[in-house]
């Protein structure tokens, strides 16, 4: 039997080695050619007719920026002070990468939504993520100093406190916590400000069903049902392919690949799958640092047309954290993608599953496939109120706390991270300096998109 005691001791030692005041130590650098470097290199693997949109959106604000610049604060994080406490890390668990889903119970639920960056590496690696990301919400919703500090301060209390909440729980009771959103909504102590933000992802979720994606994405031409082309943003096939041979050859990929997809699923969804059949298939561009990476959407139709299915095929690269972290044990990407979400979700996507195809020359795609839209919603950052962003930062903590409790060694992190407030106060500190570090990026990031692209 494990000695808990002597677990908490020992990462407690470490604070000899890293203190907790050192977590938040960053100094500030302003014209760094890293950046630039970082970008480029991230460039040269997507779309190149998709990079100006990358740029466009990355330059609307410095929240968008970051939003799309995990691999800049992965480099940075890397060459700081840091724990040897790993879990499966988020990789880019930042504030708006939080939101709400139906669990298989149709149960709405508050978790991470975002994996692609998803690998084992230090805790800290996350907290640091999401502490920053409040900090540069916060500024881009014009709050005060004294606010966002105190935002910082009590969502990384929340999580320190959580985390030693869970280390005194059995390992089933720590797996099967969760934030349901419509028990939280009964509960009295969340304000009604807190409780409107609340009702509002809940009814942008309740939108987001495949039948609406149908609606949005499709119309009737000769009869038949087809996605409405909208190029460069979402191209269906029948725009991207003339040549019927290259259409057959197309296809015939396609029904690969799906076929290897619905081997990474639990053998009980097979049955369910198969019911379906492909009707349409689209190019579509999404997100903000993923633009560029391939996409696909099939719409599927089950019993009729009024029975529809829209999945979303992503393209999956190594995460940002492997350069720094050590490789994913998966070989496919995709699969490090969906292990990773499986691992940390608490109630997931039941038809979340992955594929990889290699072609002549060395050509792979490696996917990971997931439901376009399942009731997921998300707080609207652009317009956010301040008890919102408030409450929303505390549900961030927990959750991801919760995440870390589930796939590391909850003990270690509560008996390092200890009773006093100095971890508050050093991502209290972290997340002022890598904002400014981040405006500074973000400033040399639009002079570069100004030169022409070569």
């Amino acid at each position: 039997m494990k000695n808990i005691a002597e677990i908490k001791q020992a990462a407690k030692a470490y604070r000899k080695i890293t203190s907790r005041k050192e977590l938040g130590v960053w100094d500030v650098q302003t014209n760094r050619p890293i950046v630039e470097r970082i970008i480029l290199d991230q460039e040269k693997t997507r779309q190149q007719n998709l990079i100006p949109i990358r740029r466009e959106r990355m330059s609307a604000s410095p929240f968008a920026f970051f939003r799309g610049s995990a691999a800049i604060q992965a480099y940075d994080l890397s060459s700081m002070p840091g724990t040897p406490f790993t879990v499966q890390a988020c990789g880019d668990a930042h504030i708006s990468n939080f939101g709400i889903f139906a669990s298989p119970e149709r149960r709405m639920v508050f978790d991470i939504n975002d994996f692609d960056e998803t690998l084992r590496a230090p805790f800290d690696v996350d907290i640091k993520r999401l502490a920053a990301s409040m900090e540069i919400c916060g500024r881009h919703r014009g709050f005060s100093r004294d606010q966002r500090e105190a935002a910082v301060f009590e969502a990384s209390a929340l999580y320190r406190k959580a985390m030693i909440d869970f280390s005194d729980l059995g390992n089933m009771e720590v797996w099967y916590r969760h934030l349901d959103l419509e028990s939280l909504l009964e509960q009295d102590e969340y304000s009604l400000k807190q409780k409107r933000l609340m009702h509002s992802i809940l009814e942008k979720a309740s939108l987001k069903t495949s039948e609406r994606a149908v609606e949005k994405y499709m119309e009737t031409a000769g009869g038949r049902l087809q996605i409405k082309s909208n190029p460069p943003l979402i191209v269906p096939v029948r725009d991207m392919i003339c040549e019927e041979k290259d259409l057959c050859d197309f296809t015939h990929n396609l029904q690969k690949a799906f076929d290897i997809y619905k081997e990474s699923l639990p053998k009980e969804r097979l049955s369910l799958i198969d019911q379906y059949e492909i009707v349409e298939v689209a190019h579509k561009v999404a997100g903000i640092g993923s633009v560029g990476r391939k996409a696909w959407i099939l719409v599927l139709m089950g019993r009729d047309n009024g029975d529809p299915l829209v999945l979303q095929i992503k393209e999956a690269e190594k995460s940002v954290l492997e350069l720094y972290y050590g490789s994913s044990p998966y070989r496919e990407c995709g699969r490090r993608v969906v292990e990773g979400q499986r691992a940390i979700q608490t109630a997931g996507d039941i038809l979340l599953g992955w594929f990889c195809l290699d072609f002549p020359g060395g050509i792979r795609n490696d996917c990971y496939v997931r439901q376009l839209w399942d009731s997921k919603g998300s707080a609207d950052l652009d317009k956010i109120s301040l008890e919102g962003y408030q409450g929303l930062s505390l549900m961030c903590a927990w959750t991801l706390a919760h995440s870390h409790a589930k796939t590391g060694n909850r003990h270690s992190i509560a008996g390092y991270l200890g009773q006093s407030d100095a971890f508050e106060h050093a991502m209290v500190r972290y997340a002022s300096s890598y904002a400014d570090q981040n405006e500074a990026d973000y400033a040399m990031f639009l002079k570069m998109s100004e030169k022409p692209q070569s």
